[in-house]
């Protein structure tokens, strides 16, 4: 089993560049199933969830590669409409699948899809929605049956503002006849840049950013090359190392239009933020500030993506804060391994309330999902002494060994076998 080592306390310092979006790409090397041809897809990270994408895309016919950051997807083959219940059960995100799969071949069979244990996540938005296009399912013995022989397009109202259902919705529409309006869809860069992809193969859709989103069906589309935007993610994990630690950092390769919520947080809390074209210089010579209250919420808002590395920068900030989770019931479980390491919170009806500590101590801690690990890795960047985080398969799910991209920045870590 492989955990990180974490010597504590090292000034951080030097730049990176930011790798793209996984968010970003797993629907759109879904998307490539809505039409024959060979494509090419640029700034893919080497991740556990793009490796398991591309497994699926695979077993239903396509031919894929992933050399060095670029994917080639050849979609001639694609014949298959039921995607591997093992695979399914590895990566929530393979339920992308179903509306390109239903919109091309007619029919698509899912198990229930796996993922990071972080509160329960519905797809009753993906089934009313793709139902909402003319789609009759069954849903029997864990097993979802789409069949429509042709989709027309409709008016589809989310009683909550998913990103996968919006963007499952959209991928269906686009092959659909007739015009399909969504309502209430959420506003994530990875929709817009979901709707860019589409767009270039020949699609008709507009308003992604907004809260409705409006496709005109058309009869095919083409194969096309493409680039994914940089992941704002991993982009907010690292300008919240550099807040934990004493130093001066660049980071290339980003939108902070992406991260304005945070931004404005940290730069209230006393770290120097500038940004400038596609780079983030992020400063920090003192202890942060603490901030009053954090809620989570669809984006513009702060994501819960990055509710847990966040608690670790309010853990060490001088006052006391609150952080309130609103996506995701059960993510809070980091807090029992960062109290391992000295911080004070206590949580209660998905509030927690940070009192801020001088110091971490480094422990050995388990990763209990992708961001969760994150954090844990933060933690053990300003912890004093050696920190042990285990469960590493976890945070390879969304970081490009974050180890060697923390080590470029002046960061004492290594991954090792325990």
């Amino acid at each position: 089993m492989e955990a990180f080592a974490i010597e504590g306390g090292k000034p951080l310092s030097g730049t990176l560049r930011i790798h793209g979006a996984k968010n970003a790409a797993l629907p759109i090397l879904a998307a490539t199933v809505l039409a024959e041809g060979q494509f090419h897809i640029y700034d893919v990270p080497h991740l556990k969830d793009i490796e398991v994408m591309l497994k699926i895309l695979s077993e239903i016919g396509a031919k894929v590669s992933h050399e060095d950051h670029m994917v080639t997807v050849d979609t001639t083959g694609v014949n298959q409409t039921q995607v591997p219940e093992d695979l399914m059960g590895q990566m929530r995100s393979s339920i992308f699948l179903m509306g390109p799969l239903l919109a091309r071949l007619g029919e698509v069979t899912i198990s229930r899809p796996g993922g990071c244990a972080i509160g329960e996540r519905r797809i009753d938005l993906h089934l009313s929605g793709l139902a909402a296009l003319g789609a009759q399912y069954t849903d029997a013995e864990g097993y979802i049956t789409f069949r429509s022989p042709a989709l027309e397009g409709t008016k589809i109202f989310l009683t909550f503002p998913s990103v996968g259902a919006t963007e499952n919705i959209m991928m269906a529409a686009v092959l659909a006849k007739g015009t399909t309006r969504i309502y209430n869809a959420a506003r994530e860069p990875e929709i817009i840049d979901l709707q860019n992809f589409l767009n270039s193969m020949g699609a008709k859709v507009r308003g992604a950013g907004t809260d409705t989103i409006e496709i005109d069906g058309v009869p095919r589309l083409r194969a096309i090359s493409y680039r994914v935007i940089p992941d704002r993610i991993v982009t907010g994990t690292h300008l919240l190392a550099l807040g934990l630690s004493k130093g001066h950092i660049e980071l290339s390769n980003t939108i902070p239009e992406h991260l304005t919520a945070l931004v404005e947080l940290v730069r209230g809390s006393g770290v120097e933020i500038k940004t400038y074209h596609d780079i983030m210089e992020i400063k920090n010579t003192s202890r942060p500030r603490a901030i009053n209250r954090i809620m989570t919420s669809p984006y513009p808002g702060f994501p819960t993506d990055l509710q847990a590395q966040m608690m670790v920068f309010l853990s060490l900030a001088d006052g006391t804060s609150l952080m309130k989770e609103t996506v995701f019931e059960g993510r809070f479980k980091h807090v029992t391994e960062l109290e391992r390491m000295g911080a004070s919170i206590f949580v209660d009806l998905g509030t927690a309330f940070i009192r801020g500590v001088d110091r971490f101590y480094g422990a050995t801690v388990e990763a209990t999902d992708l961001r969760a690990g994150a954090a844990l890795v933060l933690a053990g960047l300003a912890a004093q002494g050696t920190t042990i985080v285990e469960q590493t398969q976890h945070i390879d799910r969304g970081y490009e060994r974050i180890e060697k991209q923390l080590q470029q920045l002046g960061a004492s870590i290594s991954r090792i076998t325990i």
